[in-house]
């Protein structure tokens, strides 16, 4: 029985998704009651407004809330690890028509939280498919090859 590189390739890029997008929860916590704006993937930035056109409204800080701020942190450093690299290296195509939908759909106004995870988990999904089918394509064509018998004149 053939082994079809597609189809494990693309659930394994679905899994790989699903765990950088859960190890990217605890990022996202908060206890403010004010919805918070950007939404941190990894160590990517998502804009839920990036036109601006619904201002958050300072939520006063109390005493009783211990390091509270009333404005959120754009520019917060995450250094992605080991398995957010591995997934953006081997689906870097991927992440690359991601984020050109991502940013062009970003100046009309449209959720880029939203878009990112509509179009990347389609996006991998081509994209994993396409490297499974070109691995089994050339195993098919190996083995051909393997079972031309020689002509011996």
């Amino acid at each position: 029985m053939r082994t079809r590189w597609s189809g494990i390739l693309s659930i394994l890029g679905f899994i790989l998704f699903a765990a950088v997008t859960y190890r990217s929860l605890p990022a996202n916590e908060h206890e403010q009651l004010a919805p918070r704006r950007y939404y941190w993937w990894s160590s990517l930035r998502l804009d839920s407004d990036p036109l601006n056109k619904k201002p958050a409204p300072a939520a006063p800080c109390t005493a009783e809330i211990p390091n509270c701020s009333s404005g959120e942190s754009p520019n917060m450093k995450i250094a992605p690890r080991w398995l957010e690299k591995s997934l953006v290296v081997t689906a870097f195509p991927a992440f690359l028509v991601a984020f050109a939908i991502v940013a062009g759909l970003s100046r009309l106004g449209v959720d880029e939280v939203l878009t990112f995870f509509v179009s990347m988990p389609i996006l991998l999904f081509g994209w994993y498919y396409l490297v499974g089918w070109l691995i089994e394509r050339w195993l098919d064509r190996r083995a051909r090859t393997k079972n031309i018998p020689l002509k011996l004149s």
